[in-house]
């Protein structure tokens, strides 16, 4: 049973619903615009929130999406098929009021759709009633069953072996085999060819027999089986007539390539066929992505070679034809550009599964679209694609820092960041930079020295303190001091050392607490547990989690496993996830940077800082467009 089914056009106007079980789909349709639709996230046609799994349709032509909804916990087989009929009738039916693409119009159009979704619905539960279920093949109707002995005895490489080694097997027995070429006649052989004859072919006969019925079975006839046995007369050498040559001009020219002579002295001039060769060459190749579309492909063809009942003219207009929009996308046309383009992406250190989804979704958003005015399918997915990546990196939620410091200020309490990630990954070197950002804006910092396991921690913690103080010292701020390490050296609880400290920074009126964690792998347990334990006890206001720019896709498996570790770890009702993203050591992978993609797209975090050098001034906030122009050149 649907809960809801619901059409609406990309403006925002619903122009039909139907409520089954649910009384509102209000909000399921809202969380699937504000997470797929508005997020460029279309690879997959379904979409699950809270009980209910959602699957739509988009018409690109006429700017309308069709939504269904029901239980996650039913199998509906018929949905697909619902969604499709619903889509084509509603479509053909309303046509004239869809296309004028005016609000005013689609707001006074009538759109009394109950009694045909109705009679699709019926129709599409009865079809799936009728299906029977596919029982289950007996052993009689197998292919096992029908082969016989002598085939199961039989290995498929003899008959490989057999039609590739000819010359081998005629090594091994020659004389057999002439002797049977000489005694056979020259018909097709009575010789025994099944199982319960009682006798055994031999190799020889039997390769002869297979070498006959595979000539037969293409039609050369006895033209071929005539070549399979050693003739007496002798072959005719020289050829029959001279080769005609594809560049070499008439068939009485002589094959002479030595240069011709003017008195003795080589002439320099190049045959005419050269400089076309050279000029197709250089006008074929494309310098920036290595994409190329059918339409374009049958362009250079035409103009490459323009037929005889054609002129000039008329393979202008062809051209012109071919580039104008009048004709809808479909998904032959992008297919071998958006495969060049996920290998592309791929290349560029974006994960495989996340450069298929966002070529998916490319392919959903642009399918039925009519092409504009001389415009080509590569720059139109290009250039869809540059835009779904850059809003893939501008999510739904922007982190302000200083807003929120600001605001926590004004409540008389501490701001506190808590990091974590894997080891290594430069979490202790991006806190000491965020520190001195925040003492750049004028913001006293607490850091928490909750690393109790590595060996050097609270040491390199304490090194970035006392630079960091000489920095901003408390004379330059009126006697406050604007930056103290809090830490209580190792083995301890780090729960309780971030407890402690954030109790006194509240009474020595510091304006951010940061927490410095432990570097752990995702799959440990016990660490997991005690970073979950950390959150849920402290309850801080931005979980950062610290990744290298340079590893890729283990990014993305260390992104999902933080973020299931937190929430199966945690004992709260709604446990605490990341919030954003630190990518550390940006300066060190040029232009690959799709580990900045492929972070933003699974998780929906933002990236809040982006590490770029050494120094405590080498940190910047992401810029996408940038990034995406980095992701996309050649």
């Amino acid at each position: 049973m649907l809960d809801f089914f619901t059409i609406f056009s990309k403006g925002g106007l619903v122009l039909w619903c139907f409520q089954g079980v649910s009384d509102s789909c209000t909000g399921p349709v809202n969380a699937l615009i504000r997470s797929v639709l508005l997020q460029e996230r279309g690879g997959n046609n379904s979409f699950n929130h809270e009980a209910l799994t959602l699957k739509y349709k988009l018409d690109n032509q006429f700017e309308l999406v069709f939504v269904v909804g029901f239980q996650k916990i039913l199998t509906l087989t018929y949905v697909d098929k619902l969604i499709d009929d619903v889509h084509r009738l509603f479509r053909d039916k309303y046509r004239t009021e869809i296309q004028q693409h005016s609000a005013l119009s689609l707001l006074n159009g009538t759109f009394d759709f109950h009694s045909d979704f109705m009679h699709l619905l019926r129709e599409a539960e009865e079809s799936s009633k009728i299906r029977a279920p596919t029982a289950m093949k007996k052993f009689e109707d197998s292919e096992k069953a029908k082969k016989t002995v002598r085939s199961m005895i039989e290995r498929p490489k003899e008959k490989a072996k057999s039609n590739k080694k000819n010359k081998g097997a005629k090594k091994e027995g020659s004389e057999g085999s002439s002797s049977a070429n000489k005694g056979a006649p020259t018909g097709k052989p009575d010789l025994p060819t099944g199982p319960g004859d009682g006798v055994e072919l031999s190799k020889e006969e039997l390769m002869r027999k297979k070498r006959e019925e595979f000539m037969q079975k293409h039609g050369r006839g006895a033209e071929k089986s005539s070549k399979s046995s050693k003739s007496d007369a002798p072959k005719e050498k020289g050829k029959k007539a001279p080769r005609v040559w594809a560049l070499g001009g008439s068939a009485n020219e002589a094959l002479d390539y030595s240069p011709p002579t003017t008195n003795g002295t080589p002439e320099t001039t190049l045959p005419e066929d050269i400089n076309l060769i050279r000029g197709t060459q250089a006008g074929g190749q494309l310098q920036d992505l290595d994409c190329s579309s059918s339409d374009d492909e049958g362009v250079t063809q035409n103009s490459a070679k323009p037929s005889a009942s054609k002129g000039a003219l008329g393979g202008m207009f062809g051209m012109l034809k071919g580039l104008v929009g009048s004709k809808s996308l479909s998904r032959e046309d992008m297919e071998s550009v958006l495969d060049k383009m996920r290998d592309h992406l791929i290349a560029k250190n974006v994960a495989a599964d996340i450069a298929l989804q966002l070529c998916e979704s490319v392919a959903n958003k642009l399918e039925g679209k009519v092409m504009g005015t001389f415009s080509t399918v590569t720059s139109t997915v290009k250039q869809a694609l540059q835009e779904s990546l850059v809003q893939i990196l501008q999510p739904q939620r922007r982190v302000d820092m200083l807003r929120d410091i600001m605001d926590a200020q004004r409540r008389q309490r501490p701001y506190v960041v808590t990091f974590c990630g894997v080891n290594g990954v430069g979490k202790s070197t991006n806190l000491a930079k965020i520190s001195f950002w925040l003492l750049e804006n004028n913001f006293s910092v607490l850091i928490a020295a909750c690393d109790t396991f590595r060996a050097g921690a609270v040491e390199q913690l304490r090194t970035h303190t006392r630079r960091l103080s000489a920095l901003h010292p408390p004379e330059n701020h009126g006697g406050r001091t604007m930056v103290h390490l809090f830490e209580k050296g190792y083995g301890k609880d780090a729960a309780g050392i971030a407890m402690e400290a954030i109790s006194f920074a509240r009474n020595q009126a510091f304006d951010v607490v940061l927490v410095d964690t432990a570097g752990r792998m995702q799959d440990n347990a016990p660490l997991m547990t005690a970073l979950a334990k950390l959150i849920a006890v402290n309850t801080p206001d931005l979980v950062l989690f610290v990744g290298e720019a340079l590893v890729g896709n283990e990014a993305v498996d260390q992104l999902v496993k933080f973020n299931k570790a937190l929430a199966d770890h945690s004992m709260a009702q709604t446990p605490r996830l990341i919030d954003g993203i630190v990518l550390t050591k940006f300066d060190t992978i040029d232009d690959k940077v799709g580990a900045a993609i492929s972070m933003t797209y699974i998780t929906s975090k933002p990236i809040v800082f982006v590490g770029t050098g050494q120094t405590y001034s080498d940190l910047r906030s992401l810029n996408a467009k940038a990034v995406v122009a980095a992701l996309m050149k050649a």
